[in-house]
């Protein structure tokens, strides 16, 4: 049980790694240039499914690590 959850606990790590990585940044070039440049921005699409798949691996992480310290 305890090789399963290290092994379980690497392989969420390596997605949610990837997944963040992947998610799109703010560029700031607007701010740089003297500009506000804030604008309201939704989520659709790839990017939307990239957001919700990175909470539940954080999810699935953080319970995960709560199992390895029970045991």
């Amino acid at each position: 049980m305890d090789s399963f959850l290290l092994a379980s606990q690497l392989f969420v790590s390596m997605i949610l790694v990837s997944l963040v990585l992947l998610q799109p940044g703010t560029e700031g070039k607007s701010s740089f240039m003297g500009g506000a440049g804030e604008t309201y921005h939704t989520r659709k699409g790839i990017e939307k499914l990239l957001y919700y798949a990175t909470i539940f691996f954080l999810l699935l992480f953080v319970v995960n690590s709560v199992a390895l310290l029970l045991i």
